[in-house]
Order: C-alpha cells, then structure tokens, then sequence
C-alpha cells in the first residue's frame, strides 16, 4: 500500500487550530531543533539505545510540540527525510508521531488526513510483519502506538456517523475513502501481530520457565529486537478494547486470556496500559455478569492509582489515568450496587467511592424510578464510546447515528438492572434469617409462594455467571438451598486479609515520609 506521503504536492496540513492562518505553516521548514531532535532520535534508533529513544520520545518530543508546534503541524517527513539518510522505517515512525501530534493538537482533520494516517500505519505494520526491523523501541513507544491506532479507528467511526451537518465535500471525501479504517483491517492488523509473533506461544512457555520475556520487561537483551513480540503482546489488549466497543464482550475477554492479570506483567509496566487493561477487562466482566471479577480488578487498579499517581503528574497521560480512575470508581459503585461485595474492597478504595458516589450507591438500592437514573447517570459517564463500524449509507436524508451504539448498550444495561428490581427485596430479607420457610416470606414480600420460587430461581441465575474457564460460579456473598419448603442461608465468612492492613501501613508511612521531607529545617 502506497505511504501517505508517496506524493510530489506533500500533505495538505489540517487547519490549525486556535492560532494563526493555515498559510503561516510551512511544511518543509524544518527548524534547528527539529534538525537535531530528529539526527540524535535516528542515531539513537540505530544504536539501540533504549534508554536515550525513550527520553526523546517522552520528553523532546512533547517540549517540542509545546514550544513550536502547539498548534501547527510538526513538519513533513519529506522535509526531515535528509537528516535520517531518507530511511524508510524511521519515516514511516516519524509520520507515525506526525499524524499523533496532529490528532492531539489540531482541529478539524478531514476523511483524507485519516485515510493517510491509516495507509501510514498499514505501511508501518506491513514492515514489521513481512519485513526484517532490527530495532528496539521504548514499551511505552510501541503502547502507544497501538493505542493510537485503536483511538483513530474509533474517532474515524464516530466521525462518519455524524452526517447532518457534513458539507458535500466532507460526503465526497467519505466515499472517496471508504477502505480506510475498515473494521475488518483493523481486526486483522492487530491479529496479525498476535499471531506473527507467537506471543501466545511465549507467555505459554514462560509458565515452564523456557521463556523470560517478562523478566526483561520484553526487550531483548541478545542483540535482536523487542518490536514485533511488544506489538504482539499490546495488540491482544486493543483488541480487547476494540471488541468491548462493538459490544462483543467475550470474544474481547477471549482475546485477552494469555495474559496473566493475577501477576506483573509486560501491560502494567505503562501506566496507560495497565489502565487500558483493567477498565476494559472490568467493564467486559461487568456487562457479562462476571461481578466478582470485575470488583477485583477495579479495586487493585483503583488502589494501585491511589499510591502511584503522584509519579505521574507530569506525564502526557496524567490527565487521561485521572479520568479513568473516576470513570472506574463509577463501575465500581455500579457493581456494588448489582452484587454487594465489600469484603473484596480496601479501606483505602472504599473512603473514596463512599466520598463520590455514597448517594447515589443509596438511591440505586431502591430500585425507584431515581434509582434508574442514577444507574443510567453512572453507566453512561462511564462506558467506553461504542462504535458503529459499518460505513454510513450516503443517501437524503442524511441523520446523525454516532449514539446508536450506545443506546443499544445502555438499553441492555437498564433491562438487566430492571431484572434485579425484586432480588433486591430478597436479598434484604435473607440476610436477617439463617433459615425462613416459604410461606412466612411469601407473607413479608406481599406475593404467592410460586412467584416467589420464580424469584428465588432468578435469583440463583443473576447471581452466578460462566468464567472464562466455562465454569458456573457465584457472585453472591451468601448462598441458599430449599430443603423441604425451607429456605436455609449460607452466608460466607470474609477471611482476613492481613497482607492487605501492612500494605496500608506501609502507604501510610510513604506519605508521613513524603510529608516529612517537604518540611523545611531552619
């Protein structure tokens, strides 16, 4: 596929945004310090020097932006391309950083900009895998470069569907382009590394112990190069992403199983990353009735942002991790409300989601008509941004449908909360009796002893879900049996959990030691 830049025009920059005229940007000027920032960058590359990619890539690349092009594009890749010997693969990156930056800081960016993007990162992901890339990027490099890829695809679908007040030039662009960002060339990119690079065949063999991609944070430390298997590894958790976005909950899950989220690994050395993971993985879990598991996973990830997210205040993404971490409190306070689980919850956690959503964890008890918008509230400030991915008919008259998707998962969501309307009822009352016969709590809920063993059965499916194992196992903190017209409860015992109080302990005295350091000794 032809790159994006395979033309003597060059690129026509999108136009900027909150600043000067379009015609005040030059697309081959290439100012001193873009000159140096790109020889050290492909030097680096060349030599392998990890360390050295990774400060340029986080750090001059991002000081760059904010002192020359905070809203202009970087400039071309023609322009650039006599300071890297013109090499191909360091292009294809560079162009890569291009489009990013302009995703990021300017507005607004036609249907042609994102097909170059597109045929850019085609090109980029055609040469790692048909071709031989001897190099070795920073993790965070590769995360995000398949973040972006996965963003881009989602805002092109959110892009097209929205055609009321698109010119007859933006529709004729569409149809122009209508091969790029197809959702089946998504799937197969990101599929297509999984598989080129065995990953699941590596994790497998790392459990024997024939393997240490973990144990060296994936690089390779035998002269060889880390892109392909990163790519790999980090492609499985955008097609999790991407799966959760059409809906298709268990195939995301599916794609995710060869990745171990009991231990450390390769996602959680990017905070993006571990982030990305678990709020998927929780809302994939959510949506599939999975409670437990998703509770788990939200409070470690919420708890681990808790201790950490101190280090990350001048990161680029320090914003995005502090969105995600409300947006998590909020399934959080949704899964809670389902299936009450507090015994899996820290102290530290549960001050928190007490602190942000105590009223709205009270109303969502009752079941009411508040109740309803308050689930609706949290789910829908919370939920991933559905895509529709089939292209739009291009006809009169022309509507908006970028909210289809997500109507359809809200509505699902709020016929499964409507479902438990009544379990609630029983759950409060066999809470008080270790045993209660059918007919005294047929009297206490008003109803006829067959309606309530129809609620009782409902209430064993609700509360049990398939793992990913194809196990049935239960939500519930407590279970029942009906022994000759009598109801007899088991409630479980919480275990004590004292890893858990010396972790706390330990937080506690990082942040007196952190306090203490601050205080200044005349």
């Amino acid at each position: 596929m032809a790159s994006a830049y395979d033309r003597e025009d060059g690129l026509a920059p999108p136009q900027p945004h909150g600043g000067g005229p379009a015609d005040a940007y030059d697309p081959n000027y290439v100012p001193d310090s873009v000159k140096t920032f790109v020889v050290h960058l492909y030097r680096h590359i060349r030599d392998k020097n990890v360390y050295e990619i990774h400060q340029m890539y986080e750090g001059g690349f991002q000081r760059l932006s904010d002192r020359l092009f905070r809203d202009t594009p970087w400039p071309s890749a023609e322009a650039v391309a006599p300071y890297c010997d013109g090499d191909h693969v360091f292009l294809l990156l560079y162009r890569e950083l291009w489009y990013r930056h302009a995703y990021a800081r300017l507005s607004p960016l036609t249907a042609s900009h994102r097909s170059e993007s597109w045929n850019n990162y085609c090109d980029l992901f055609s040469v790692v895998l048909h071709g031989v890339v001897n190099m070795q990027l920073p993790n965070q490099w590769l995360w995000d470069m398949v973040d972006e890829f996965v963003y881009q695809f989602q805002s092109f679908c959110q892009y097209r569907a929205k055609l009321k007040n698109k010119t007859e030039d933006e529709l004729q662009q569409l149809k122009q382009f209508d091969k790029a960002w197809n959702v089946y060339g998504v799937l197969n990119y990101l599929q297509a590394l999984v598989e080129k690079s065995m990953i699941a065949q590596i994790l497998e063999r790392e459990k024997e112990g024939l393997e240490s991609f973990t144990a060296t944070d994936g690089y390779d430390y035998q002269g060889g190069s880390n892109v392909l298997k990163v790519l790999g590894y980090y492609s499985m958790i955008g097609l999790l992403r991407i799966h959760c976005l059409l809906g298709d909950y268990h195939t995301g899950l599916k794609c995710l199983a060869p990745i171990n989220l009991n231990q450390q690994g390769v996602y959680t050395i990017v905070i993006g990353s571990h982030i990305s993971t678990i709020y998927h993985y929780g809302f994939a879990n959510l949506m599939m009735r999975r409670y437990v598991d998703a509770t788990k996973e939200f409070n470690k990830i919420l708890l681990y942002i808790i201790k950490y997210k101190q280090y990350h205040q001048k990161s680029p993404q320090y914003d995005q991790i502090l969105k995600k971490n409300e947006q998590m409190y909020a399934l959080l306070a949704i899964c809670l409300s389902l299936c009450p689980q507090n015994k899996l919850i820290d102290e530290n956690v549960s001050t928190q989601l007490k602190e942000k959503y105590n009223d709205k964890m009270t109303k969502m008890q009752r079941f009411d008509d508040e109740a309803y918008a308050a689930y609706d509230e949290l789910f829908s400030y919370a939920c991933p941004k559905f895509i529709t991915p089939s292209p739009p008919v291009l006809d009169q008259p022309l509507t908006n449908y970028n909210q289809d998707a997500y109507r359809l998962q809200l509505k699902l969501f709020l016929y499964e909360v409507k479902q438990q309307q009544l379990l609630s009822g029983i759950r409060s009352y066999l809470k008080l009796y270790s045993a209660i016969t059918i007919t005294k709590l047929a009297q206490y809920m008003e109803m006829d002893e067959a309606t309530l063993r129809s609620i009782l059965m409902t209430y064993k499916h609700k509360m049990h879900a398939v793992d990913s194992n194809g196990k049935i196992v239960s939500s519930a903190d407590f279970d029942f049996y009906i022994n000759e017209d009598v109801i007899h409860v088991v409630e479980s015992k919480s275990t004590k959990r004292h890893g858990d109080y010396f972790l706390r302990q330990i937080l506690k005295f990082e942040e007196t030691i952190a306090e203490l350091d601050k205080v200044q000794l005349d």
